[in-house]
């Protein structure tokens, strides 16, 4: 697809950008810009950004301290510099079409650019610009350094080659000790788990995403139970003691039932003659096999009244 005749290429509109434009846009790319998602752009893995994210960032105390950039007080101001560097293409508005089927989850959205270009906070960015190229080139060359100097080991001084083992003998002890803490303080939290009410670690944030020095900060500590785990124990016992409330009433209810149809059936035998209890003896045996249980006192009844019939 060729766009119009005097399209300007992405490349010359970022050239032709001013000075403190450029350096906006080097800091929305940088480490403190907006976070970034992943999507596909005409076939193309590109990343963008959301514009709310974007003017938050420019408000933001990192914004504020950084130099070569234009003054941004508010919102407003945020979105008129989002504006202004928007003509240079250094990101563009896209659109999230909605597809049919749906793309499994996980998978990079798919994106259009969109036919108007603006500033929405609810609107989505795509960048066509990956940073000043300075890194990328120094990047390049370091690495280029590196293998060639893996390769030709081999003709290094002596000095070098004896100092190179034992920068890697060192390394490897670091990456040891590391191994063996690890250890010794899972083994100690074990001992703690069986010996004591509250089991304890060493060095508890040695594995958090925290800086060096601060994963060897505090020296110990207990080992507190996540939030997330008692909010689910106190919702599983509300629900326990629910369900208990249920069967106790339910419970009540079956024995309130049972005792109040045997004092109606025993009510029952009483008022009724001797002859037509003999007669209704079946009747009685047939409830007991359905399962419906009646008092002892009125099959005692029943038994003498058929007794004295077959006497008569």
């Amino acid at each position: 697809m060729q766009g119009p005749a005097d399209a300007t290429p992405v490349f010359e509109a970022q050239k032709r950008a001013p000075a403190e434009l450029k350096a906006v846009a080097e800091f929305l790319r940088g480490k403190n810009g907006p976070k970034v998602r992943r999507g596909i752009l005409n076939g193309k893995r590109v990343e963008y950004f959301k514009g709310s994210t974007a003017i938050r960032t420019l408000t933001g105390p990192a914004y504020q301290k950084s130099k070569k950039v234009p003054e941004v007080k508010d919102e407003e101001a945020a979105k008129a510099l989002l504006l202004k560097v928007l003509p240079h293409a250094f990101f563009l508005r896209v659109d999230r079409p909605t597809l049919d089927p749906p793309p499994p989850a996980g998978t990079p959205k798919t994106l259009a650019l969109a036919p108007s270009q603006s500033v929405d906070e609810k609107g989505y960015y795509a960048w066509f610009y990956d940073g000043s190229p300075l890194y990328t080139i120094l990047g390049g060359v370091a690495m280029v350094a590196v293998m060639l100097a893996g390769v030709m080991f081999p003709l290094w001084p002596i000095k070098l080659r004896i100092g190179a083992w034992y920068l890697s003998m060192g390394l490897f002890g670091l990456v040891g000790a590391f191994i063996v803490l690890a250890i010794v303080r899972l083994i100690f939290w074990c001992i703690t788990v069986i010996t004591m009410k509250r089991a304890i670690w060493i060095f508890p944030n040695l594995f958090e995403d925290v800086g060096f020095v601060d994963s060897f900060i505090p020296g110990w500590a207990y080992d507190e139970p996540k939030t997330k785990k008692r909010r689910l124990v106190k919702k599983s016992e509300k629900k326990g003691s629910k369900g208990s409330n249920q069967v106790k009433v339910s419970i009540a209810n079956g024995v309130d039932a049972f005792s109040n149809g045997g004092a109606n059936a025993q009510t029952a035998s009483d008022a009724t003659p001797a002859v037509p209890d003999a007669v209704s003896l079946p009747s009685a045996v047939e409830t007991q096999s359905t399962g419906v249980s009646t008092p002892s006192s009125g099959l005692k009844h029943r038994q003498t009244t058929v007794e004295d019939a077959e006497e008569d």
